[in-house]
């Protein structure tokens, strides 16, 4: 799917989902959503969860096409300060699983870095268990 000039996609698969507690920094900025899903795992980081790359499982979220305004937010949330830098989540482009077209930014960290990894695929699902406040 073709993107308009000035806008970007990114896969958003935790905290910053509608109706929970980070959606506002997202929010003003988005200009469609699709559901979706992408390679990789979740793991459990407290109020909010990262994605690790994993072949053989795949997680739930939802594709956001947004302006190019919505990135330097999303970087320092996501606390990414560019390629080769001291990253805390590392951004990384990906495409659908289901639908190959859909490609752009997702923020991974590359592996678990001891934090326990979540069986489900759908990150609102374990807010919900964990009585996260959106």
């Amino acid at each position: 799917m073709r993107l308009e000039k000035g806008h970007v996609r990114i896969f958003v698969y935790g905290s910053l989902l509608p109706g929970l507690h980070n959606h506002g920094v997202i929010s003003p900025y988005v200009i469609s959503i699709l559901e979706g899903r992408v390679r990789g795992r979740l793991v459990d980081y407290g109020p909010y969860p990262a994605l690790m790359p994993d072949s053989e499982c795949t997680v739930r979220g939802m594709w956001m096409e947004v302006s190019l305004a919505a990135m330097p937010g999303l970087d320092e949330l996501e606390g990414f300060k560019g390629i080769e830098e001291d990253n805390d989540y590392e951004r990384v482009w990906a495409r659908d699983i289901d639908d190959p077209t859909l490609a752009g930014w997702l923020y991974i960290w590359t592996d678990s870095r001891g934090y326990p990894v979540i069986e489900s695929d759908w990150w609102p699902d374990v807010a919900r268990t964990k009585l996260i406040e959106p």
